[in-house]
C-alpha cells in the first residue's frame, strides 16, 4: 500500500492479450468465520489498494514551486475523461428513471413500495445502460473458457448491488461497497486511461462517486429507504462511509507526488472540523466538500441536536490535530466497520475481478498505521477500555501484536469506565479510535459522562453503591 515513501501502489489491470477467465460471481461468506478468509483474499487486497489510491488523489496537490491546488466539488481544473463522462451519463439515466417513478399511494410501515418499481426498472434497463456506457470490448470481453461468461456477468453483479436491497427496501455501506467494486472492476478491465497518477482517480471520485452518492440520497429521501444494519447513535452514518474518507482527504495538507499521505494537519483555509455542528457552515461547505455534503444530508433527514443523533460524528469534530488525522481514523474505521463486519460483507459476491483466492502476502495498510513510536498524537486522550477479542472472523490476518501495523482495536467510548452510568453501546458498535477524540467537548445531556455530580469513582449515586453501578459488558 501507499505509505512508506514516494512509491504509490496502483491497482493492477488485466492483460487482454494474455486471456482471462471470467466467473459468475458467487456468495462465499456464509458465516462469521468466513470474514477471516475474506480479509486474506485477493478481493480484499484489491479493494483496499483501490480505496487508498482514490484517497491519496483527493489530498491537495503541491507543485515544486509551492503552488497548492485543492480539489473541490466545484473545481473546474479536474478534467473528466470520456469513460468518466459516459458513467455520468449512466447516472443521469437512472436519475431520469427516478423522476419517472412516482410514490405509491397508501401507508407504508417502512419504505414506499414505489422503490421496488424503480429498482425493477433499473434491472430491466441495466444491460442497455451498460451497453451505452461501455464499449463492447469492455462489456463483452470474452473468457478464456469458451463455455464461460463474459465480463458483463461480473460487472452486472456489482452494478445491481449498488442500489440497495429490493427485498428489504434498505440501503447501507454494503451497497456503497458494491459501487466501489463496480468501479474497481472497470479499472481492472482497462476502461480508464492511464494518466499521471491521481488524475483519473480524482475524476472518478468527483465525477462519478459524488454524483452516485447524490443520486442514492435522492432515492433514500424519495422512498424513505431504511438504513441497512445501522447502529443508530453508535454508528458513523446510517447509509454511507466513503464520503467521510474522501471529504477529509480534500481538507488535508497539500502533498507533492513524492510525499506520503500526511497523518496530521489541515489545509490552512480549511473549515474547522467543529463546523459540522453549525448549519450555516454545513450549507456553505456541502457545495464543495464531500464530508460536509454527507453531513448536510444528515441535516436534511434528521431533526434535533447534531450531537444527539450523530454522536460519533460530533465526537470526531473535536479532533484537535486536523483533517489528516480524521482521514487516517476514517480509513481504520472503514476497515473494521465495513470490510470486517459480517452483516455488511455477507452479501458480497466474488468472481475473477474480485477474487476469493488467497492473497499471497498479508495486506499492509501502512498509511493507516500509528506513527513510528506506535502512539497516537493529540491532547486529552482518554484511557483505552479493553473489549473482548471479536474473534478471527472480524480481524484482518495482519492485525496481531506480532505482525504488521495494527489497525485500531475498536476501543469503547472514552466515557465507558466502570464508574460511569451511560447508555450501553451494542457490542458490535466499534467506536472511532479513542485517541483521536476529544471527549471534553460533549454538551450536557444523556451522553455526558460528568452530568451527574456523583459520576466519579470516589462517590456513588444516591441510594446506590459503587458495586451496583451499571457497566457496559465490554467495559472491563
Amino acid at each position: 500500500m501507499a505509505g512508506d515513501g514516494s512509491s504509490v501502489h496502483v491497482l493492477s489491470t488485466i492483460d487482454p492479450s494474455a486471456g482471462h477467465t471470467f466467473l459468475k460471481p458467487t456468495k462465499k461468506i456464509h458465516e462469521t468465520s468466513h470474514v477471516q478468509e475474506f480479509l486474506s483474499s485477493m478481493a480484499y487486497a484489491d479493494i483496499v489498494t483501490f480505496l487508498m489510491q482514490l484517497n491519496r488523489s483527493m489530498f491537495p496537490s503541491k507543485s515544486s514551486d509551492g503552488h497548492v491546488q485543492s480539489w473541490t466539488l466545484s473545481s473546474e481544473v479536474v478534467q473528466f475523461s470520456a469513460p468518466v463522462r459516459r458513467l455520468q451519463h449512466l447516472l443521469s439515466k437512472l436519475e431520469d428513471l427516478l423522476e419517472q417513478t412516482p410514490l405509491e399511494d397508501g401507508e407504508y410501515r417502512y419504505a414506499n413500495g414505489a422503490y421496488q418499481i424503480w429498482h425493477d426498472k433499473v434491472k430491466e434497463k441495466a444491460v442497455e445502460l451498460l451497453t451505452e456506457c461501455l464499449s463492447p470490448e469492455i462489456l463483452h470481453t470474452p473468457s478464456s473458457d469458451p463455455d464461460g461468461v463474459t465480463a458483463e456477468a461480473e460487472l452486472m453483479e456489482y452494478f445491481m448491488g449498488s442500489w440497495g436491497s429490493r427485498e428489504r427496501m434498505d440501503y447501507g455501506t454494503g451497497h456503497e461497497l458494491s459501487f466501489l467494486a463496480f468501479l474497481l472492476a472497470l479499472w481492472k478491465l482497462n476502461l480508464f486511461p492511464q494518466n499521471e497518477p491521481g488524475v483519473e482517480e480524482r475524476a472518478l471520485v468527483l465525477g462519478v462517486i459524488e454524483p452516485y452518492l447524490q443520486l442514492i440520497r435522492a432515492v433514500i429521501k424519495k422512498y424513505k429507504l431504511e438504513p441497512a444494519g445501522t447502529h443508530g447513535v453508535w454508528g458513523l452514518d446510517d447509509h454511507s462511509f466513503i464520503p467521510y474518507i474522501f471529504g477529509s482527504a480534500q481538507l488535508g495538507p497539500a502533498i507533492t507526488s513524492s510525499e506520503k499521505v500526511p497523518e496530521v494537519g489541515s489545509l490552512p483555509d480549511a473549515p474547522d472540523p467543529d463546523g459540522v455542528t453549525k448549519r450555516n457552515i454545513v450549507e456553505r461547505e456541502r457545495k464543495v466538500n464531500m464530508y460536509f455534503s454527507a453531513i448536510g444530508f444528515i441535516y436534511d433527514v434528521k431533526r434535533g441536536p447534531f450531537w444527539e443523533h450523530s454522536q460519533m460524528l460530533f465526537d470526531i469534530s473535536g479532533i484537535p490535530t486536523g483533517w489528516a488525522k480524521i482521514n487516517k481514523g476514517m480509513l481504520k474505521m472503514y476497515n473494521v466497520e465495513v470490510l470486517g463486519k459480517f452483516p455488511v460483507v455477507q452479501h458480497f459476491r466474488f468472481g475473477s475481478l474480485l477474487s476469493w483466492d488467497r492473497y499471497p502476502t498479508p495486506t499492509n495498510l501502512q498509511s493507516c498505521s500509528t506513527n513510528p513510536s506506535g502512539s497516537e498524537t493529540g491532547p486529552r486522550q482518554a484511557p483505552p477500555v479493553a473489549r473482548p477479542d471479536p474473534g478471527a472472523g472480524t480481524r484482518a490476518p495482519w492485525a496481531t501484536a506480532s505482525s504488521g501495523p495494527q489497525m485500531y482495536s475498536g476501543t469503547a467510548a472514552p466515557w465507558a469506565t466502570a464508574s460511569t452510568r451511560v447508555p450501553v453501546a451494542p457490542p458490535s458498535a466499534t467506536r472511532f479510535p479513542t485517541a483521536y477524540l476529544d471527549s471534553s467537548r460533549r454538551p450536557p445531556g444523556p451522553m455526558d459522562s460528568t452530568r451527574a455530580p456523583w459520576a466519579s469513582a470516589q462517590q456513588a449515586p444516591p441510594n446506590e453503591s459503587p458495586e451496583t453501578t451499571t457497566r457496559a459488558p465490554w467495559a472491563k
